[in-house]
């Protein structure tokens, strides 16, 4: 009887993709055309009532915990998601009731979802599933973060150093500058920035073996005293000695909503007067949703990233201005990451096999979780429902100088931004650290 009344809905739903789709029942019936490249095998039909109510996330926990089978692309499937949800994810839920509900939930998970201890096993029970298993399908730096394709012909290795090289020129880096790295994962800016831009680096992470890893790195490449990778909270890190420039790339996300303001306010009092800040993180595509909907939120929370949370870039500029930090840049890099995700899909799937042996035991669960994240994520991007931005920020000297009236110059609190972009992009023959101050602008 239960199916019966499901049957119908599954089937409107099916009707409405944008390429054909089946669906096997556990009794051997069959829905939607014989012919589908995309098929859904229903193993228990809890699956069947979340494809008649669109709850893809809850599909996506079905197939983790073996009560869905999903065969054909999964380009085709994620072809197909949007259409199988239909609706915004992103739109704010405007029942007063429900909303008040909502934020009193909210709320609730704030409060007891960031202590030290809980941060520290939430990204370790992410980072540390095996270090080889990430090995696999990430470019040979590790760099898990948005790469930058400046150039469509770059491979996922290019845009990932060009990302790298992106940010350490936005942050004007310079030869024997203190730079610390907020959640430095596999030490790939924070190399960067020691190899290239002949900086004094530092960098902190919650994850044992990203610590283990890059500190054996820096050995190997013989950076001891010039480079350190510490294990550590960021809200521990040492003020006395004031940082010139100051990345988090892919940090944010891990915060939590309510101590973004201390993020931010953490982040100014690291730096030195006049010092800069790139902020390179993922956000909510929607204003004033606290998570995607559909399921998708809770699936991401417990299977991929416990704790994680999102916030519209509006938020994140406004808590980074009230944090004492003057927001100068902002750049979207939402397709840049869309396209990102893909290359990692294609290398996840075309080494599914050495993935199971690296995996082990925990093998069928992860990969199942992940091959659906990266894809999910891929398609969140391409339609807008997350985006990513890379945010520079300074915290201003509060000294404003004048050469005279005869002498025109830009009257602003003094940093080391100098009030233009072309800086930040290279000219061949043209390091960094060549170009000019805001001082030198006169």
């Amino acid at each position: 009887m239960l199916s019966q009344r499901l049957l119908q809905p599954a089937e409107q739903r099916l009707a409405a993709l944008p390429l054909p789709c089946a669906v096997q029942l556990p009794g051997g019936r069959r829905i939607g055309p014989a012919e589908a490249g995309l098929r859904l095998i229903v193993r228990d039909m809890r699956a069947l009532m979340h494809l008649a109510q669109g709850a893809i996330g809850r599909l996506a926990e079905d197939y983790v915990e073996g009560r869905l089978e999903i065969e054909g692309r999964l380009r085709d499937l994620m072809t197909a998601a949007p259409a199988l949800l239909g609706s915004d994810p992103t739109a704010a839920e405007h029942a007063p009731v429900s909303r008040w509900m909502q934020q009193l939930r909210r709320g609730l998970w704030e409060r007891t979802h960031h202590s030290r201890a809980r941060d520290a096993a939430q990204i370790q029970s992410h980072y540390d599933i095996s270090d080889d298993f990430y090995a696999l399908w990430l470019d040979p730096r590790r760099v898990y973060s948005c790469a930058y394709f400046a150039d469509d012909a770059m491979s996922l290795a290019q845009a990932q150093e060009a990302k790298l090289d992106h940010i350490c020129r936005k942050l004007r880096l310079r030869p024997g500058e203190r730079f610390i790295d907020i959640g430095a994962g596999w030490g790939g800016l924070l190399l960067w920035a020691a190899e290239h831009y002949g900086v004094d680096a530092t960098g902190i992470t919650l994850s044992r073996n990203q610590h283990a890893y890059v500190n054996q790195l820096i050995e190997r490449k013989g950076l001891q005293g010039r480079v350190r990778m510490l294990l550590q909270d960021y809200r521990d890190v040492d003020e006395t000695q004031p940082f010139d420039k100051v990345a988090s790339v892919g940090m944010v996300e891990h915060v939590g909503r309510p101590n973004l303001p201390l993020y931010f306010s953490k982040i100014r009092s690291l730096l030195r007067p006049g010092g800069l800040v790139l902020n390179h993180g993922i956000t909510a595509g929607g204003t004033d949703n606290p998570q995607l909907a559909g399921g998708m939120g809770d699936f991401i929370e417990k299977y991929i990233f416990p704790g994680g949370q999102l916030v519209h870039v509006g938020v994140m500029m406004d808590t980074l201005a009230r944090g004492g930090l003057e927001p100068l840049d902002a750049e979207c890099l939402r397709p840049h990451y869309a396209r990102t995700l893909w290359c990692w899909v294609d290398a996840l799937e075309s080494r599914l096999d050495e993935a199971r042996r690296v995996l082990g035991p925990q093998a069928d669960r992860v990969l199942r979780a992940y091959r659906l994240y990266l894809a999910g994520s891929a398609m969140g991007f391409e339609q807008g429902w997350i985006s990513l931005f890379q945010i520079l920020g300074a915290r201003p000297n509060g000294v404003v100088e004048s050469r005279g009236e005869d002498t025109p110059r830009i009257r602003a609190a003094q940093s080391d931004y100098p009030f233009r972009r072309d800086y930040m992009y290279a000219r061949p023959g043209t390091p960094a650290a060549a170009e000019p101050r805001a001082e030198e602008l006169g």
